[in-house]
């Protein structure tokens, strides 16, 4: 245990007690705008629905691709979740797809293998090259840079048929759980347009939530796709390290210690079509995880916990989480026949100082003071400078990203000289769960403390991505699953992890949990 680290958690937990009134008296102005209802019954087939009545003809992908189109510009005034679309493109090849279909050149049984998603729009974080689309990533310092490639995992599903309909905002260069940066402005959860969708991957979970898209590509080096996945009430999968190229990826994946904790990954509405995005997004390293083996859930082993332990300075777990792991994890021992067991994992206790220390110790961080002086990059602006200069609208760095510099340049308070220590204890607690889970285990464990906050309060709710960051230094596949909404209508949920490599246990166990408590609730509307 640190000081240094539980001293800013207590001064952040003060602060967010002092703030709360404040942020509450903001959120009140948009907390009863609501959106536009999901009236074309097309937004609601899945992934798996859409793509067969595509190829059986029973719709065109010219519909389908309008009436997410038509969604999306219905939607997105009171979002702010698109960076940029391709809405007249997407459309041309949709046309292009019925000709295809129609010509009959091919069998359906031959587009369903070739092409499994042929037809089907998705939407992709901004932070994945589709080439000619922005990679500007929210950064004022990278504006109007365009994506010179398709990212492997974009390709990947384009080659399956999929057609990209528009990418979405993320925090200034990923660096930041808000989704809200000084090009786009800040995106709003659909549940309640004064609440945060999270980050970095709000702007496909904002989308995805409310049916502007049926699923997409996100990417978590922290818990940047289950914290929105969690906020905004759909499902998020960070996948084993290695499995999903991060090729076109910026900030770039430069580094092995870059290259395990950040992984790209599928979002959706639906358990079965993360299953089929991710296949997809894997290519050729697909079979390796044996995603299409049935998992016996009655031979699994589920293990829970539903807090890290008790600490008076990290965030509490909200009652509501903790319903929502109570009600998984006694479906999963009475109903599903897995063996069910509440555990404490003592090591959890410190994943704050471990994680953050493995985190910030990374090579290869995007450094924005750098950035800011391209000319001369080894002229570092002045963060401290740069704070002041954003107070006051000044500076071409975001708010956020100058807080997370501050963290980083006093790597989260942790003495760097205890940098070999954190990193063993990492190793030890990844043999802590391979030791537990093996090859027939689950972990159940919030993805978040509490369900989404107002805008701007991730600044004292930082502490709570401990709970999705620890599954990124591990390396540990892991599964966001929504679990309906609380007395406040804001989506509540949990994560379910496995050993490296068994993807198929998380995924099996969402789509268990779908079935029992239907997963995906549409957000209020009109």
């Amino acid at each position: 245990m640190e000081i240094g680290v539980r001293i800013f958690g207590a001064v952040m937990l003060i602060l967010s007690w002092l703030t709360a009134p404040i942020f509450y008296f903001l959120g009140r102005k948009k907390a009863n705008i609501f959106l536009p209802p999901i009236s074309n019954p097309i937004l609601k087939l899945s992934i798996t629905q859409l793509a067969r009545k595509i190829r059986r003809r029973e719709l065109t992908s010219e519909q389908v691709v309008k009436a997410y189109v038509d969604r999306c510009k219905e939607v997105n005034p009171l979002l702010n979740a698109v960076v940029e679309d391709r809405f007249e493109a997407a459309l041309k090849e949709a046309k292009e797809v019925d000709q295809l279909i129609a010509s009959r050149s091919k069998t359906q049984d031959e587009l369903e293998k070739e092409t499994p998603l042929l037809g089907v729009p998705i939407t992709v974080k901004e932070s994945i090259g589709i080439k000619g689309m922005s990679l500007s990533v929210g950064s004022r310092l990278r504006e109007n840079i365009k994506a010179q490639i398709d990212g492997d995992s974009v390709r990947n599903l384009k080659s399956a048929g999929a057609i990209p309909i528009a990418v979405t905002n993320t925090p200034e260069l990923c660096l930041c759980w808000e989704t809200m940066n000084l090009i786009t402005g800040c995106t709003n959860n659909p549940y309640n347009l004064s609440r945060t969708p999270g980050g970095s991957s709000g702007g496909e979970a904002a989308l995805i939530s409310c049916a502007a898209s049926i699923a997409g590509v996100g990417s978590d080096l922290a818990g940047s796709i289950r914290i929105p996945s969690m906020f905004t009430g759909i499902f998020g999968h960070k996948p084993t390290p290695g499995y999903v190229s991060l090729n076109g990826h910026y900030p770039e994946a430069i580094g092995e210690d870059f290259e395990k904790f950040l992984t790209i990954g599928p979002m959706a509405r639906y358990a079965d079509d993360l299953k089929c995005m991710f296949k997809v997004m894997c290519g050729k390293a697909a079979p390796a995880l044996r995603l299409d083996e049935e998992v016996d859930l009655k031979k699994l082993k589920v293990y829970y916990m539903e807090n890290a332990g008790f600490s008076f300075v990290d965030v509490k777990v909200h009652s509501s989480v903790r319903d929502a792991i109570r009600k998984g994890v006694k479906h999963l021992g009475s109903v599903a026949g897995c063996s069910v067991k509440k555990v404490c994992i003592n090591e959890l206790e410190g994943t704050a100082e471990s994680c953050a220390s493995t985190f910030f110790n990374m090579k290869n961080i995007p450094d924005l003071m750098s950035m800011a002086n391209p000319d001369n990059p080894k002229e570092k602006k002045n963060v401290y400078v740069e704070l002041v200069k954003s107070i006051f609208g000044l500076s071409n760095i975001s708010n956020a990203g100058i807080l997370f510099t501050l963290l980083h340049n006093s790597n989260c308070f942790i003495p760097r000289s205890r940098k070999d220590y954190y990193l063993k204890e990492n190793d030890d607690n990844l043999k802590v769960f391979q030791n537990l889970l093996q090859n027939d285990g689950v972990f159940i464990y919030p993805t978040h403390p509490i369900p989404a906050y107002y805008h701007g309060q991730f600044r004292v709710k930082t502490a709570g991505v401990m709970y999705t960051m620890v599954f990124n230094t591990l390396g540990m596949p892991s599964t966001h699953i929504p679990m309906g909404l609380n007395s406040e209508g804001l989506p509540v949920g949990f994560q379910v992890a496995a050993a490296p490599n068994n993807d198929r246990l998380c995924l099996a166990v969402a789509k268990e949990l779908e079935t029992a408590f239907k997963g995906w609730v549409p957000p209020p509307s009109k």
